[in-house]
């Protein structure tokens, strides 16, 4: 059997499969509380999954593995452990019950309405909101990168026409199933990414002779580094680079509203802890997965963008695919876009609650029933959903609009610097101050849209000395410091600006030391 007939049966079952579940849901949607977060009683397998899908996209598998890979070698795979151990075990731990506690207390719904009920300011919420609206247009638009070249191994059919089957299909089952149809896509959908990636390692390593010999190969590479087996050691060619992108990919989820958002909606205490394993077993296997099927990436006769002459890093992975079965392409298409619907659901679920909740709704002279609520985000998800189609659509007609990929590269640094710190000491620590809060925003913000005018502009950095040259050399870089900085900023700003009533933090964190009666199997005296 072809490739082509394989993958279209594939196909046909998965996206039968994924709007069969959205209408089984939609009883779940048909008020607010259920619509964004699943009537907050989603156990844990779906949580766990529908966190680690929503972290691994078609970005990470198609781009960033091939980029990272490329770089780094199989020490790439470092990103992949970083991602399961900080940016999902430690992430569980230290987000995921005081999020759910404080959040369900404050009656918040959206990151953004967290940071107006918990600072006591709706020019806090409508300023997270526009941060969010911004900066999750174009890391929509970026999850279609990669469907092309994979689609174009099995299909002989135009990229737009993938875009618009791929946004048609998530829109539906998230229109009329919300939250808890995102969240068992998440769970099917997963399922067929752990599968997939187990898959084509283990193929992919076969075809280079197995893995011992295929590390030989790769350590008999100079390339870029200069020494041969650069690409086959502990840390790679480059470590502190390589700290950077585990810095940024692990620690940055921590900021990231479609990410925290998860915790929102997890039903108890011991799902809590169920979810937490769940997810970093997930990540280990995925994202460490597809780092290292990355690193093998130097094994391959690339194809060079012809006008920098550096690798398409988007060509790296179908390359690798292109000379495996018909029945593994097969899987890897349909793997790819469960990667990409289960973000793409996430993200436009999450710019859509946002704006309705904590823009459009506030602003509204007449209070909003639940069904006008519901019926207003159903309306903004069609047209999240349609922008980012039409972005990624203009992107492939025209290579030479490069603001958009740029835009990307700076969308997580941006998110995360802005809202990983007050979000974190907001958690935590009743000292967090509103004038704190603004300013990280603002710094977040600021570092990520000055890197995007350097990289349009084309500014060379090198003169600048050091230290800035090497943070603003690239979205990466500036991302991390962005964090990094946000962390350092909102204490010290805080430790110098006016608190907020003590009677109003009291009863916010209250909600901790409220008494609950449990059995001996919840908790140990």
């Amino acid at each position: 059997m072809s490739t082509a007939v394989l993958s279209g049966i594939m196909l046909v079952v998965f996206f039968a499969v994924m709007i069969y579940v959205g209408y089984a849901s939609r009883k779940e949607a048909s008020d607010v509380n259920g619509f964004v977060l699943g009537g907050r009683s989603v156990g844990p397998w779906l949580t766990a999954f529908a966190f680690g899908t929503s972290y691994f996209s078609a970005v990470i598998f198609v781009g960033y593995a091939g980029q990272f890979g490329w770089n780094f070698g199989m020490s790439a795979t470092w990103a992949g452990l970083g991602n399961a151990f900080i940016g999902s075990l430690l992430a569980w731990n230290v987000l995921g019950r005081r999020t759910r506690v404080m959040t369900q207390h404050l009656d918040a719904k959206t990151m953004p309405d967290f940071f107006g009920k918990r600072f006591q300011s709706s020019k806090l919420r409508v300023a997270a909101s526009i941060i969010v609206f911004i900066f999750l247009i174009p890391y929509t638009a970026s999850l279609y990168n990669g469907l092309s070249s994979l689609f174009g191994m099995a299909f002989n059919i135009p990229y737009w026409a993938i875009i618009l089957v791929m946004a048609v299909l998530t829109g539906i089952y998230v229109i009329v199933g919300g939250y808890m149809a995102t969240a068992i896509n998440d769970f099917i959908q997963g399922i067929i990414m752990l599968f997939g990636i187990c898959s084509v390692i283990y193929c992919v390593v076969q075809d280079n002779g197995g893995l011992v010999e295929a590390s030989k190969r790769l350590a008999a590479v100079q390339g870029d580094a200069g020494w041969n087996g650069a690409y086959s050691s502990f840390f790679g060619p480059d470590p502190l680079a390589l700290l950077f992108v585990v810095i940024l990919t692990s620690l940055g989820t921590w900021g990231l509203p479609q990410m925290v958002g998860k915790f929102y909606a997890i039903k108890s205490e011991h799902d809590i802890h169920k979810g937490t394993v769940i997810s970093t077993v997930f990540a280990i296997i995925v994202a460490g997965g597809c780092y290292f099927l990355g690193g093998f990436g130097r094994l391959y006769d690339i194809q060079n963008n012809p006008v920098t002459g550096k690798p398409l890093f988007d060509t790296i992975v179908p390359t690798m695919l292109s000379t495996l079965p018909s029945v593994i392409i097969a899987i890897v298409i349909v793997l790819v876009l469960s990667a990409s619907m289960s973000t793409l659901s996430s993200l436009v679920l999450t710019s859509s609650s946002t704006f309705t909740l904590d823009v459009i709704k506030p602003a509204r002279k007449k209070e909003m029933t639940e069904k006008q609520q519901v019926g207003t985000m159903r309306i903004f998800i069609v047209f999240f959903i349609a922008i980012s189609a039409v972005i990624a659509i203009i992107k492939d007609a025209y290579p030479t609009v490069t603001f958009i990929a740029q835009m990307m590269g700076v969308s997580w640094g941006a998110l995360a610097g802005a809202f990983l710190a007050p979000f974190l000491y907001g958690l935590y620590w009743k000292g967090v101050t509103k004038v704190a809060t603004i300013v990280c925003f603002v710094w977040g913000c600021a570092i990520a849209i000055f890197q995007m005018i350097i990289t349009l502009a084309g500014i060379d950095v090198t003169g600048w000395g050091t230290v800035l040259s090497y943070i603003f050399k690239s979205s990466i870089n500036s991302g991390v410091v962005a964090m990094v900085g946000g962390l350092i900023i909102v204490p010290i700003i805080s430790l110098l600006t006016k608190k907020q009533d003590e009677k109003t933090l009291n009863d916010i964190f209250s909600c901790y030391s409220k008494h609950v009666d449990t059995t001996a199997k919840e908790y140990l005296e």
